[in-house]
């Protein structure tokens, strides 16, 4: 029998798509976003229960802040004439804050507040998981007055570790440097000192402390460095005592010689040490005796400075108790946890979408394999798909009757030389509802008027006669011939021929099948008569070679499944059924999540 084949290879001066399928309208995102609800949703609830979950095993914390000013410039009373502001670059601010931010104030804070025995201030302000887990498991048995079982083994209980003394004010020194935050204000002078802690009286009294630490070490700088200079200044001025006493006596004693005369040039032309006249040991002495008043008077203000020293910084807004926490934020962590999810979930479902192969919509047949989709099917439940009675029977205007209808319809209005009598169903895998379509087809066909036969041709995995003959429907007898083997299908308004006669008599082979199709047609019988032959035909996991028995028949649809059945695996079938000489009419998607429209075959 030779059958046209409408549907080939398309060629590459054809395009497979429009021009407007090229870019993403609103209806390819409602598709997706309705494919991948259920992965948004998902990462959506898991972003929420670890903010839930942060929320309720986080101690709050409480932020105390206090300001200082640095004034940059020179007590008046060590000044000459009125009161010089100098400036700071930021530079130096900078390292006013590295200042603050040292280990020298830090160990001030702790000494005077004695922090190093301080159990609260030691405590972790971030707690492990396990004492997270344990915070929620004190939540559960609170709300839900279960007993308190700890959910962790009732072992031993853990020792703590002791800690050396260094250990002790080093781990505090960590807490205590961590808790610590210094910013200048703006481009002001001014320095914020916040200290963050689990206790607010704490944390104000830290940062008040730090502050005043600052000031004091500034202080305590200063006298030092004035104590020294002193010290300096104290041993210079009696070296220039001495030398200036000792120019003095030299002049005094020269000119208590009255020798007032010039030395001899010709004894200073010959050699000879010319010895220094009056004037020269005047002005010496007075040299000496300058530099004496110049550094005892460095001298008066470095011990003014070590009695009154005074501080280039100073308090101006004190730290007092937070009335409320600074963290966690209960809404703000809600929200981000939510916006975080659903940008996770969006991203997770984009990855899934581009490393997913599977056929979801009609435009991926055209596009992928040149061939057309000729209809979609709902999901009705793998249940109902496999019950008694048909689906259209049961439920006549449900979406899975209506769209098989559609599906009829397109099926009719195929581009062939001939009506449609004999038309074949295949699929990649036994795992398809490839049986169901055939037998709701049927019984569509049947109620339309039309006789209608079903051959169980899949014989390695006879759906169609188990479900309705039963286990035992494959143990009768093959009868001669062929046709008597023909049984009414059992509660269905078709008949059936079983698959175990189909694979007894090898109907598979073409010309056997092509014998019992033309004995048929042959026989006065009107019982005989039928309209239409619908062939349950083997799938691609079933072998190739079984596949050639299309090129007898008059149309081959191919089920697959929306979401499961692999583009590249169809791509194979449908090469299969070319290379069998097999006329194909297109693909029919079942359980569809989403039906986009009716695709007629062109």
């Amino acid at each position: 029998m030779d059958r046209a084949f409408p549907h080939q290879w398309p060629s590459t001066a054809e395009p497979l798509a429009s021009s407007s399928q090229e870019f993403i309208g609103v209806s390819d995102i409602a598709r997706f976003l309705k494919r991948y609800v259920a992965t948004i949703i998902a990462c959506l609830a898991a972003a929420l229960l670890v903010a839930w979950f942060y929320n309720s095993t986080t101690d709050p914390v409480f932020t105390a802040s206090t300001q200082i000013l640095i004034e940059p410039r020179l007590p008046q009373h060590l000044q000459d004439g009125g009161e010089v502001n100098l400036s700071l670059d930021t530079a130096q601010v900078e390292s006013q804050i590295a200042v603050m931010q040292s280990e020298k104030i830090a160990e001030m804070v702790l000494d005077q507040l004695k922090l190093v025995d301080d159990p609260k201030f030691n405590r972790s302000q971030a707690p492990i998981l396990t004492e997270r887990v344990k915070k929620i498991e004190a939540i559960l048995v609170e709300t839900l007055g279960l007993r308190n079982i700890s959910w962790f083994a009732a072992g031993v209980p853990e020792t703590p570790k002791k800690l050396t003394e260094y250990q002790r004010s080093r781990r505090t020194m960590l807490i205590f440097r961590d808790g610590l935050d210094v910013r200048r204000v703006g481009v002001s002078y001014a320095i914020n000192i916040s200290f963050t802690s689990l206790d607010a009286e704490g944390a104000a009294k830290i940062a008040n402390a730090t502050a005043d630490a600052f000031v004091r070490e500034q202080i305590e700088t200063k006298a030092e460095a004035a104590k020294e200079g002193g010290a300096w200044l104290e041993m210079r001025l009696q070296q220039l005592r001495d030398q200036m006493n000792k120019a003095m006596a030299k002049a005094q004693e020269f000119r208590s010689r009255h020798d007032y005369s010039v030395s001899d040039e010709s004894e200073a032309q010959d050699g000879g040490k010319a010895e220094p006249t009056l004037e020269e040991l005047e002005v010496t002495a007075e040299t000496y005796q300058k530099m004496y008043e110049s550094f005892l008077q460095a001298y008066t203000n470095s011990v003014s400075q070590q009695s009154y020293p005074v501080a280039d910084a100073r308090v101006i807004t004190a730290a007092t108790a937070p009335l409320d926490p600074s963290a966690p934020r209960p809404k703000l962590t809600l929200v981000f946890g939510a916006v975080a999810g659903l940008i996770f979930g969006i991203g997770l479902s984009f990855v899934r979408y581009m490393f997913d192969w599977t056929i979801t919509s009609p435009r991926q047949i055209r596009d992928g394999l040149g061939i057309e989709c000729v209809g979609e099917l709902p999901s009705i439940g793998r249940a109902r798909e496999n019950g008694v009675v048909d689906e259209v029977r049961r439920y006549p205007h449900s979406r899975y009757s209506d769209s098989l209808r559609k599906a009829r319809t397109e099926i009719s209005l195929a581009e062939t030389d001939h009506p449609i009598k004999f038309l074949g169903l295949t699929a990649v895998s036994s795992d398809s509802s490839k049986s169901s379509v055939a037998s709701n087809l049927a019984t569509l066909y049947s109620m339309s008027g039309l006789k209608t036969l079903v051959i169980d041709a899949d014989v390695r995995r006879p759906t169609m006669t188990t479900r309705l003959l039963g286990p035992r429907g494959s143990l009768k007898s093959c009868q001669e011939p062929v046709r008597l083997n023909i049984v009414g299908a059992p509660g269905r308004p078709f008949d059936l021929l079983p698959g175990p006669v189909v694979n007894t008599k090898n109907l598979l082979v073409p010309e056997n099948m092509e014998a019992f199709l033309s004995d048929l047609a042959a026989c006065d019988l009107a019982a005989y008569a039928y309209d239409i032959v619908i062939f349950d035909l083997p799938t691609l996991a079933s072998g190739a070679d079984i596949l050639k028995i299309g090129s007898i028949l008059d149309g081959v649809v191919m089920v697959a499944e929306w979401g499961n059945t692999s583009l590249d695996t169809l791509r194979n079938l449908v090469r299969t059924l070319q290379t069998g000489r097999a006329p194909i009419l297109g693909v029919l998607l079942t359980r569809a999540r989403a039906i986009t429209s009716t695709h007629r075959i062109a």
